[in-house]
């Protein structure tokens, strides 16, 4: 499905300075269907890809011929994260345009063709997940990789960045938090933004449990950054932001207040089922999340142990690591 979401007329000749479509692409995931944008200028610029399944890609062929377009028109392919919902059909558009792609420094290692676990493996131990659920936890990474093809090439962005087209740019703002390399883009002449995952109407964004990618000894702290990265978005006071799924949110100001109020009732029911004698990452899961099954349980792994982490920042717990395992406690 194809929906045109924006075009403004700025100049005294009426021309349209820029014009973007949603293009809705359906997954195989639990999100459901991803947004696609064209951004009808040149060079001609998709935002996100989809997953590679057979669905996806007629969804996107049908969705540009229905604008005039094939794949091989695409110039540029921006990579919101490296997430395979949102990365995974870009290698088959680079191979039949020669299109560029680009992402976010600290997601490039994410979408290329060498998997290393070991960093992974080491943080999923360290949160106190059993040896035999990391191992179903990575065959089904293994799995998700599948909906996703490899990048040989990608040119990387950094905060600040700006995309240019003929008469218009974007401007990368790095948001970490869904993932170390998470951006949004925004148009600066009317605060226009393309948030992704990191803003969605009607989901809240999972922290994923990551690796930190300055150092990978760490892990990287997904929900304290995610909340910085939101305060950020704010204060840009935009005035409409595209998703990578669902619609658009038009008061981003009530939908602020609404995610910080999720994450202190997420906190408080957490602190209340913390035993005296302190839990893991993985046992407070198990508590926070005891119906969480197959993938979701790796999710449920990564938001228990971004909201003890922010916690521990926030000096409302303790973690002592014991047995190469970390262990919360209420102070």
């Amino acid at each position: 499905m194809v929906k045109k979401c924006y075009g403004l007329r700025t100049t005294d000749d009426g021309l349209i300075i820029m014009k973007i479509h949603r293009i809705t692409v359906p997954t195989p995931f639990y999100v459901g269907p991803v947004n696609v944008y064209l951004i009808e200028e040149d060079p001609l610029t998709l935002i996100d890809a989809g997953p590679r399944t057979d669905e996806a890609i007629e969804a996107l062929r049908s969705g540009l011929a229905r604008l005039g377009y094939r794949l091989a028109d695409i110039k540029r392919v921006v990579i919101s994260h490296a997430h395979a919902d949102h990365y995974g059909l870009a290698r088959l558009i680079v191979e039949e345009s020669g299109a560029a792609a680009y992402i976010h420094a600290w997601d490039a290692p994410a979408v290329s063709p060498s998997t290393d676990y070991t960093a992974h493996r080491r943080i999923l131990s360290e949160a106190g997940v059993p040896p035999q659920v990391i191992a179903r936890m990575e065959a089904g990474y293994e799995k998700f990789l599948g909906f996703a093809g490899p990048l040989d090439k990608v040119e990387v962005l950094e905060d600040g960045d700006e995309i240019l087209f003929e008469r218009e740019s974007l401007t990368v703002v790095h948001t970490p938090g869904h993932t170390p390399g998470s951006m949004c883009l925004v148009r600066t002449s009317n605060r226009l933004v393309f948030a992704s995952d990191t803003v969605l109407k009607n989901i809240t964004p999972n922290p994923m449990l990551s690796p930190d990618p300055i150092d990978e000894r760490r892990r990287f702290q997904s929900l304290g950054e995610y909340l910085v990265s939101l305060a950020r978005i704010r204060s840009l006071a935009p005035t409409v932001l595209k998703g990578g799924h669902g619609g658009d949110v038009t008061d981003f100001d009530e939908h602020f207040h609404r995610l910080y109020r999720f994450t202190e009732s997420r906190q408080s029911k957490l602190l209340s089922l913390i035993p005296r004698s302190g839990v893991t990452g993985w046992d407070a899961a198990l508590r926070l999340f005891p119906d969480a099954g197959g993938y979701h349980r790796f999710l449920a792994v990564s938001e228990t142990v971004a909201h003890l982490d922010y916690a521990v920042a926030e000096s409302r717990l303790s973690v002592e690591r014991r047995d190469g395992q970390d262990v919360y406690h209420i102070l």
